[in-house]
């Protein structure tokens, strides 16, 4: 697979979260067809794998772990802090005594000695972004993690952080449908030499083509019914730009997901597009994007057909909008 750089690491430029074999999309598939999806990602070439404290409130940590250990050796591991499970809620806590702990609780459930890129998953505004960024260097110093990264940060935030450590990536949502990178912090990563990494990069289901009505396709507990982009009339508006997307595809010769994944990976060679998926089918396709190349124009006729100015909806619900540093438009 096309490999580019994240610190240290040369990563495939198709990497796979794991976030959805454990969490927030409704129900979970079966150990058994995780550990499936696992292997088979390993299996076609994908050697960057994404998880996190969260996920799960650790059970994610505790799925991967096992199955990537005996590869440690040709993949790249990445989880998050700052951002875990207690008692049964969401916790956003970046104080450098709670990142340590985590990492250590982390380290357990992964059954590894270290891990290659460790994110801060959330930047807690209660705590300047140079204590938090502090303790993931000690981390550093202490052998426990290799490289530091953000998740969800401005520019203005990661240039601080930077100051403090060398970060080596930042994650942050990034598609079609999402452009909020393209305010500033996409030109920040070039200019300091960070990698970007993309989640969400079919738009959350959107531009795979097969999510028509979120009310009946979503189960209840699905993330995405919190989102305004995925209400009824935002949703229904949405929903008229796909047959011109799909049209699209179809003249490059590929899928929707592979045009949403490809059009990611040709915003720039510091991109990495993070897709996840509960199928081994969908994970056969959203691959089959390695090495698609979209011409200059192709390009040009997706960015005036899906951009902020056509999208409805907000990605974020108010409560979510506070919890994030992400550059919004005016």
């Amino acid at each position: 697979m096309e490999q580019r750089r994240i610190g240290p690491f040369n990563v495939s430029a198709l990497a796979l979260g794991c976030m959805n074999l454990s969490h927030a999309y409704g129900t979970p598939p079966g150990r058994g067809e995780a550990e499936a999806v696992l292997r088979r990602a390993l299996d076609c070439g994908v050697d960057f794998f994404d998880t996190a404290a969260l996920y799960g409130f650790g059970a994610n940590e505790s799925l991967v772990g096992p199955v990537l250990k005996p590869h440690r050796h040709r993949i790249t591991l990445a989880s998050k802090c700052g951002m875990t499970g207690v008692d049964g809620r969401k916790v956003i806590d970046g104080r450098p005594e709670t990142i340590k702990r985590t990492c250590e609780d982390s380290l357990a459930r992964l059954g590894a000695e270290v891990i290659d890129l460790y994110y801060l998953h959330r930047w807690d505004k209660a705590v300047p972004i140079e204590d938090s960024v502090g303790a993931l260097a000690e981390l550093v110093e202490e052998g426990k993690i290799r490289a530091v990264g953000l998740s969800e940060v401005s520019a203005a935030t990661l240039r601080r952080a930077h100051a403090v450590h060398p970060i080596a990536a930042v994650q942050s949502e990034y598609s079609l449908w999402t452009r909020n990178p393209e305010i500033a912090v996409l030109d920040a990563c070039r200019a300091l030499g960070v990698a970007f990494v993309a989640f969400s990069p079919l738009a959350r289901g959107f531009l795979t083509g097969r999510l028509t009505d979120p009310a009946t396709q979503l189960e209840a507990k699905d993330i995405r019914r919190q989102m305004p982009r995925f209400d009824p009339e935002p949703y229904a508006r949405n929903l008229g730009l796909l047959d011109g997307y799909k049209a699209i595809a179809a003249e490059a010769g590929c899928t929707p997901a592979q045009l949403a994944l490809a059009w990611v990976l040709a915003r720039g060679s510091n991109v990495i597009a993070l897709f996840g998926t509960k199928s081994r089918d969908h994970l056969d396709e959203n691959l089959g994007a390695d090495g698609l190349t979209l011409p200059p124009e192709t390009i040009s006729r997706l960015d005036l057909l899906i951009n902020r100015n056509t999208v409805w909806g907000a990605r974020y619900n108010a409560a979510i909008q506070t919890e994030i540093d992400t550059e919004e438009f005016s």
